[in-house]
C-alpha cells in the first residue's frame, strides 16, 4: 500500500497506510466467489433463508423471491464496486466524494456501529454451537449452560466461554492482515457444501431414500395480490439481510485485479450460490421430519442429534467455520476501515478493529437474534440504516457527479478541493440520510405501516435516493464537485 507521502500535502489527519490507496490487487474472481460464499454460508445465513420457508408462500414463490432479491443484490454490489476499484480506496474514503471529508466520518461511524451489531450476533451465533457441541461432549456441565442457574447479562457461564473463544479466534485471523483474511474465507466458505452434502447423506440414508416437502405445502390458494406481497415482503428481507453486505463491498473491490474478475466472482457467488445453498437448507430441513419427528430449523441442533459423535464434531467445526469467515469479511473487516477513518493519523485498521470487537461484547447480541420475530426485526432495523447510504453513494456516483472522481481530492482538507463542501460536511447528502432512515424507521415502528414493515430497507433507500437528487438538483453547487487544484 502507498504511504501518506505519495499524496496530497496537509492531509495527514485523513490518511494512514490502511486508508490510502491499495498498490497490490490481488482478488481474482474465484476470491468473490469464495468471499460469497463466506457470507451465505454461515448460522445467520442458513436461519436466514430458512425463516422464508415459514412465511406461508409455496416453495416456487419462495425461489422466485430468492432469484429476485439476490440479483438486486448483485447489481448493487457491482454499482458500489466501481468507485472503490477506480480509487483503490475503502468506503469511508470513498464516501468523502459525497458527504465530505469530515461528514464521511459520521457515515462511515453509522456503518460501524450497525457492523459491531452483525459481527457481535454471527459471533454469538457461532459460539452457541459450540455450547451445543460441549454439552453433547460433557453433559456434566450442563446445568452451567442454563442462563437462569449460571449466567451474567442473559448469557449462561459456557457461553460466555465459547463467546470469547470464538472472539479471539476472529482477532487472530483478522491481525494477520488481509491476505490472511483471503486465504481463509478461500476454504471456510466451500467447506460449508462438504459438510451439508455429508449431513443430507446420513440423512437419507435414514428415510431410506425418501423425502417429501410436502410439509412446506400451502393448502389455501393465496390471491394475486397477496402473491406479489408475499414475493415482495420476502425480496426484502434478502435486501435487509445483504444490505450490510452490499455498503462493505467495495472494502474488498479495492483489492480486484480487474472489475470483470469482480463481476465474474458476483455472479457466481450471488445467484448461482445462493439458490444452491438454499436448496440444500431446504432439504436439510425436510429430512429432519422423518428422522427426528420434527422440522429443525438450526443447523446446529441437527447436526448435534447425529448419532454419530464424528459427524457432530466435524459438523459443529465447519459451521463454526463458516461463520467465522463471514464474520470477519462482512463485518471486522469494514468496521476496522470506519473506526480508523474516525482519527486516520492516531488508530491503525487493527486498532479500529479491535474497538469493533470490543463493541461486540457490550451490545450483547444473544439478545439481538434469538428469537424469530426478533430475527426480522433486526434485519429490518439495521437494514434501514444502512440502505439510505447504499442509495445516496450511488445517486451521487452514478447520477450527480456522472462517475467523476478525483482520488487525491479524498485525502485532501484543502478548502479549495473538490470534496470540501460546506466546514467539509454535505449537507445535503447529510439530509437525505437522515430523511432515509428515519422513514425506513417509521415503517418499523409505525402502527400505521404495521402491514408494510418488510419493506422499511425499500422505503428508506427510496426516500434517501429521491430526496438527494431532488435537493441536488435545487441546489447543484452542494453536490457538484469543483475541478482539480493544479
Amino acid at each position: 500500500m502507498s504511504g501518506p507521502s505519495s499524496l496530497q500535502t496537509g492531509s495527514s489527519s485523513l490518511i494512514n497506510d490502511d486508508l490510502a490507496p491499495v498498490t497490490q490487487r490481488t482478488w481474482g474472481g474465484k476470491d468473490y466467489l469464495f468471499l460469497w460464499m463466506s457470507n451465505i454460508h454461515s448460522v445467520a445465513g442458513y436461519v436466514t433463508v430458512s425463516s422464508l420457508f415459514v412465511m406461508g408462500l409455496p416453495l416456487q414463490d419462495v425461489f422466485l423471491a430468492l432469484l429476485l432479491g439476490i440479483l438486486v443484490v448483485q447489481v448493487a454490489c457491482n454499482l458500489v464496486a466501481a468507485p472503490s476499484f477506480r480509487t483503490g480506496a475503502p468506503f469511508p474514503v470513498v464516501a468523502r466524494m459525497t458527504f465530505g471529508v469530515y461528514g464521511a466520518i459520521l457515515a462511515a461511524l453509522i456503518r460501524g456501529l450497525i457492523a459491531i451489531g452483525w459481527y457481535g450476533i454471527q459471533t454469538w451465533l457461532a459460539s452457541n454451537a459450540l455450547v451445543v457441541l460441549a454439552v453433547k461432549l460433557w453433559p456434566a456441565i450442563e446445568p452451567w449452560a442454563i442462563t437462569s442457574q449460571h449466567g451474567f447479562v442473559g448469557l449462561s457461564l459456557v457461553g460466555w466461554v465459547a463467546f470469547m473463544t470464538v472472539w479471539t479466534l476472529q482477532i487472530m485471523v483478522f491481525w494477520n492482515g488481509m491476505d490472511a483474511i483471503r486465504h481463509f474465507i478461500d476454504w471456510a466458505g466451500p467447506v460449508i457444501y462438504g459438510m451439508m452434502a455429508l449431513l443430507d447423506g446420513w440423512l437419507l440414508f435414514k428415510t431410506g431414500g425418501h423425502v417429501s416437502f410436502h410439509m412446506f405445502h400451502v393448502a389455501t390458494h393465496p390471491t394475486f395480490t397477496q402473491q406479489f406481497s408475499g414475493i415482495v415482503n420476502a425480496m426484502a428481507l434478502i435486501f435487509a439481510y445483504f444490505s450490510p453486505i452490499i455498503l462493505n463491498f467495495g472494502d474488498f473491490a479495492r483489492y480486484g485485479v480487474n472489475m470483470r474478475a469482480i463481476r465474474s466472482g458476483n455472479f457466481w457467488g450471488l445467484p448461482f450460490n445462493l439458490l444452491a445453498f438454499a436448496f440444500l437448507t431446504l432439504l436439510t430441513i425436510a429430512l429432519t421430519l422423518p428422522v427426528f419427528g420434527h422440522l429443525i430449523f438450526d443447523p446446529v441442533e441437527t447436526v448435534v442429534k447425529t448419532t454419530s459423535l464424528t459427524t457432530a464434531l466435524l459438523g459443529v467445526l465447519t459451521v463454526v467455520t463458516a461463520t467465522v469467515g463471514i464474520n470477519i469479511s462482512a463485518n471486522f473487516v469494514s468496521a476496522a476501515f470506519d473506526f480508523s477513518n474516525i482519527a486516520p493519523n492516531r488508530l491503525s485498521w487493527r486498532q479500529g478493529g479491535l474497538i469493533a470487537a470490543t463493541g461486540a461484547i457490550i451490545v450483547t447480541p444473544w439478545n439481538l437474534y434469538a428469537r424469530p420475530e426478533l430475527v426480522h426485526l433486526t434485519l429490518d432495523v439495521l437494514g434501514s440504516c444502512i440502505t439510505p447510504m447504499v442509495a445516496i453513494l450511488l445517486a451521487d456516483y452514478y447520477i450527480v457527479k456522472k462517475q467523476n472522481i478525483q482520488p487525491e481530492a479524498l485525502y485532501s482538507s484543502d478548502r479549495n478541493n473538490a470534496y470540501w463542501y460546506q466546514g467539509g460536511i454535505n449537507p445535503v447528502a447529510i439530509s437525505a440520510l437522515g430523511a432515509g432512515t428515519l422513514c425506513g424507521l417509521s415503517f418499523i415502528f409505525f402502527p400505521v405501516f404495521a402491514e408494510y414493515r418488510n419493506l422499511s430497507c425499500v422505503a428508506g433507500f427510496t426516500t434517501a435516493l429521491g430526496f438527494h437528487l431532488l435537493i441536488a438538483q435545487i441546489f447543484p453547487h452542494q453536490c457538484t464537485q469543483k475541478k482539480a487544484v493544479a
